[in-house]
């Protein structure tokens, strides 16, 4: 999956003459926290976010002494040195590029011109409906040996079963790193058979531990 499917392309900006209350009655109109500065040529030149304005505007103890502080320019306070995307890159590169630089958002440029933008929100949102969480049906983990025909052995054994497969996340086994743990979203609200048929054919089944299986 490519950015461009799923980065908000309606956008909320400003210019850098704007003033931090104009700024704060946009976000409370659009319920956003994350306003790109641009240029008359929608060139990206800085990011305001709701944290910029909490730190910039007084305390409310001290409010109609320092109402002047909601006129000054958005220029004061937006950061200008700001990590972008491309519509092209892939969503767990830039899911990578949330983690490791801890930012609420990621502008979205194309020929230099702010084209999207994407957030925290937009990216929990793709894993839910890439790991199908939103679909009625059960989750089961699986611990398979890290070597080749394992996958394809496991969806042998549950196509025997006739079970349909919603989504299938693979990730290393924290404990060997022999093994991989394998978890799967399947369109059946009762496993149960399809666990007894998976541990008949010698799989690990992690989860759901039940009654009389091993923790």
């Amino acid at each position: 999956m490519i950015v461009e499917e799923i980065m908000i392309s309606k956008l909320y900006t400003l210019e850098k003459e704007n003033t931090i209350e104009e700024a704060i009655h946009l976000m409370k109109e659009n319920r956003i926290k994350h306003i790109p500065i641009v240029d008359r040529d929608m060139r990206l030149i800085g990011i305001v976010t709701d944290r910029d304005i909490k730190e910039a505007i007084p305390s409310i103890f001290f409010f109609d002494d320092n109402r002047e502080i909601l006129q000054k320019p958005l220029e004061s306070i937006m950061t200008t040195e700001v990590i972008t995307g491309h519509p092209l890159d892939f969503v767990e590169e830039v899911a990578a590029i949330f983690y490791e630089s801890k930012i609420g958002c990621l502008p979205i440029l194309k020929d230099k011109r702010l084209v999207g933008i994407i957030t925290q929100t937009d990216l929990l949102h793709t894993l839910v409906e890439l790991t199908g969480a939103h679909q009625p049906g059960s989750q089961i983990e699986i611990r398979v040996r890290n070597k080749m025909g394992m996958l394809f052995r496991l969806f042998s054994d549950i196509q025997n079963c006739k079970v349909n497969i919603l989504s299938v996340l693979v990730y290393p086994d924290k404990r060997d790193e022999d093994f991989k743990i394998i978890a799967l979203r399947i369109q059946t609200m009762n496993p149960l058979r399809l666990i007894e048929e998976l541990e008949k054919s010698g799989h690990e089944v992690l989860w759901p531990n039940l009654p009389g299986m091993e923790v």
